[in-house]
């Protein structure tokens, strides 16, 4: 059990902050399957969804101790090679536990359908140490096995939100696949339950599903879409009354996003800031024999209709931050010491891909997948420092309930992320662990 948090020497992507050796960590479980989300609950106990265990699980933080509290292994779906399908998104009604008869538990995740796949948001009970009473909120839902997204979280104004990726569309083995982050929902739509224009939007909702009267009109349709044009907004969080969000980006221009009712995000038209910068919008889909093509988003061929961010004549609403991942034109994505293989290469790439948020305090906390790090910024996204790194994939945090300590959950073997030296490795050094490690 390598538990020990190490100090990455490479330089890191995120330029000007602080970094100082970090204090070692606390393992609180180990040997979950790809723990998802990770949520303190009023209880004092940590609730998990397992993304590829396909189950919710408390642990209880002073000993490990780990249980099954809902077992979804008949119901919902991982595939073996999806990075992003099964158990997902998890949010506790603000009264659980308090006597209120509101016990409740949400929950997203992959079902299994005779038609194929779709997602699932589902309200459940809490009783008699087991989520029972199950209630559809929302289902048919768009499903895929990439770019899922599925943060669900209970707003401050009584409405659950909920990402949903692009679902991987227009993007490597789904890159035939239109991408449809910009269609936005019509009446009729709206009107048969039609859910399938929802892919890259962050939602609104009551908490029994229905669409609020207040959310915005958005193309003269009043749908659950809040927000529109995200590629895999893997992170969402509310400080205050604020909703942010961070989105991947595809190669660069990793975003953090303050959220606002009705506005326009831009993807896949743009990434990050509307500057012409090292992206151009190939639309794959439209491309004659697309499934003959090699797909490289670095090295469109010119049968791929390809747009520049400045023609994208819509309002698109800026980042507060990319990250440091915004680079320049002619950057060289290509095999590179230390990311030499070819495979592999996308490693050594701008983009860290952000998995979570967390607000803490006056600041956010965000994790990243490819160097398993988590990094303190403003609000305004001005970047502060640099708190953990570890050679894991970090896919979640929770904050215990005095603030002191931070719960990060991590993905198991698989995906690669960075090694000590900065090179691509899919041996973490802590795989499908709940770290705690003190909030300074």
């Amino acid at each position: 059990m390598r538990a020990i948090l190490r100090l990455c020497t490479a330089a890191s992507v995120l330029t000007g902050l602080a970094v100082s050796a970090p204090p070692q960590p606390r393992v609180v479980a180990t040997g979950l399957k790809d723990p998802y989300e990770i949520v303190m609950g009023p209880d004092g106990h940590l609730w998990v969804t397992e993304k590829s265990g396909l189950a919710v699980k408390r642990v209880k933080p002073d000993t490990g101790e780990v249980t099954t509290v809902l077992n979804l292994s008949g119901q919902a779906a991982h595939t073996r090679l999806g990075t992003k399908d099964g158990v997902l998104g998890l949010a506790l009604h603000p009264d659980l536990g308090k006597g209120t008869e509101a016990d409740h538990v949400y929950l997203s995740y992959t079902h299994k359908g005779a038609g194929g796949n779709t997602t699932r948001l589902v309200r459940y009970t809490w009783a008699d140490g087991r989520l029972a009473n199950p209630r559809d909120v929302l289902i048919e839902l768009p499903s895929s096995v990439d770019h899922q997204s599925a943060r669900l979280r209970y707003g401050p104004d009584g409405m659950l939100y909920y990402s949903i990726g692009d679902q991987g569309n227009n993007y490597e083995t789904r890159h035939c696949h239109p991408n449809h982050a910009q269609t936005l929902p019509t009446a009729d739509q709206v009107a048969d339950r039609d859910w399938s224009a929802y892919q890259g939007k962050i939602l609104r909702m009551e908490p029994d599903g229905s669409v609020p009267a207040d959310n915005p009109e958005i193309n003269g349709v009043r749908s659950h879409v809040y927000a529109y044009g995200f590629r895999n907004p893997d992170g969402l969080a509310f400080k205050g009354d604020g909703l942010y969000a961070v989105d991947h980006g595809p190669s660069t221009d990793d975003e953090l996003n303050k959220i606002q009712a009705g506005a326009n995000y831009g993807w896949p038209n743009v990434a990050g800031f509307k500057d012409d910068k090292a992206y151009v919008y190939g639309a794959w889909a439209e491309a004659p024999n697309c499934a003959g093509l090699p797909y490289d988003p670095n090295k469109i061929p010119r049968q791929v209709p390809q747009t520049k961010e400045s023609a994208f004549t819509k309002d698109a609403q800026e980042p507060l931050f990319t990250f440091g991942t915004t680079v320049e034109s002619g950057t060289d994505f290509g095999p590179r010491p230390p990311c030499n293989d070819p495979k592999t290469a996308y490693v050594c790439w701008p983009t860290l891909a952000p998995s979570s948020l967390e607000a803490a305090g006056d600041d956010l906390l965000v994790t990243m997948l490819k160097e398993g790090v988590v990094q303190r910024i403003s609000s305004t996204g001005k970047p502060k420092d640099e708190l953990y790194r570890t050679v894991d994939r970090y896919r979640d945090t929770a904050l215990s309930a005095d603030g002191k300590t931070l719960y990060i959950a991590t993905d198991l073997a698989g995906v690669p992320t960075r090694d000590a030296r900065g090179a691509p490795t899919t041996k973490p050094a802590n795989p499908g662990t709940i770290l705690a490690v003190p909030l300074g």
